[in-house]
């Protein structure tokens, strides 16, 4: 049975594209996850996978810095969110590259490539490759936002990665939040109180001790026969009650 492991510093990364990998490659076993460069050198000494999936750009040591030291014991799959920047750089070399966030399509192409070398040894991350990578990760040297980008949802059997700025709102009950696109619902676990904390709060305003709406979705606030303050979303029937302590931020409006 073939072996990866996945390196990335974002735990939603690794999740979607473990689940992306099991659906595209069943018989792949991830043996281990590693959240920066040096925990994926680690393990590639402990479990000798067949191959490696790394983030080009993790804390402390790179994928790249990575690559470097893995050398011939494994074989690289650099996942990247900059197509426009790391294609040349990937087919130039003999490694492969996996774009965040993993699509299926993409992801079975890549693959069938990793099957085709299963009994290869791995390949050197060699000078041009890496110095094309190095000014890759000048490209992008900014650093990675603080606030959550992404959100993983579960649709049916499928797992969505949904961006925050396509999210009209989250509300919850007592056991989950509810995620609100124009043009679908999902359900997640994590309480509002905890995307409160991790979602921009310039984007993304809590109304209500349940609620988060985005500020670009409002498109008024109205009051009700009880005196209750309402916001009104573009686009949904929905009216998202605000509470009293929250009522100072529409002040302005």
């Amino acid at each position: 049975m073939p072996t990866a492991i996945i390196a990335d510093d974002e735990r939603l990364m690794r999740d979607q594209l473990r689940m992306r990998l099991e659906q595209v490659w069943p018989e792949l076993d991830i043996v281990g996850e590693a959240k920066n460069g040096e925990e994926a050198v680690e393990l590639v000494g402990q479990c000798k996978p067949d191959f490696t999936f790394l983030d080009i750009r993790m804390p402390g040591k790179t994928g790249i810095e990575a690559a470097r030291e893995i050398g011939e014991r494994s074989q690289i799959v650099f996942v990247t969110a900059y197509d426009q920047y790391a294609v040349e750089a990937f087919e130039r070399g003999a490694v492969d590259y996996v774009l965040k966030p993993s699509e299926p399509e993409r992801l079975k192409v890549t693959v069938e490539r990793l099957k085709a070398r299963l009994d290869k040894p791995g390949v050197v991350v060699n000078d041009s490759v890496t110095a094309m990578l190095s000014q890759l990760a000048e490209k992008i040297a900014a650093p990675k936002p603080k606030h959550l980008q992404w959100i993983q949802a579960s649709i049916g059997q499928d797992l969505r990665m949904i961006p925050v700025e396509d999210i009209l709102f989250f509300r919850s009950d007592e056991k989950y939040t509810c995620v609100q696109t124009s043009t679908f619902e999902a359900l997640i676990r994590k309480p509002v109180r905890d995307l409160a904390d991790e979602l921009d709060p310039a984007l993304f305003w809590q109304i209500h001790r349940a609620t988060l709406v985005n500020v670009n979705a409002i498109e008024g606030v109205t009051r009700d026969i009880r005196g209750r303050h309402l916001v009104l979303v573009k686009g949904r029937p929905e009216k998202l009650e605000v509470s009293r302590s929250f009522l100072h931020l529409f002040k302005q409006m």
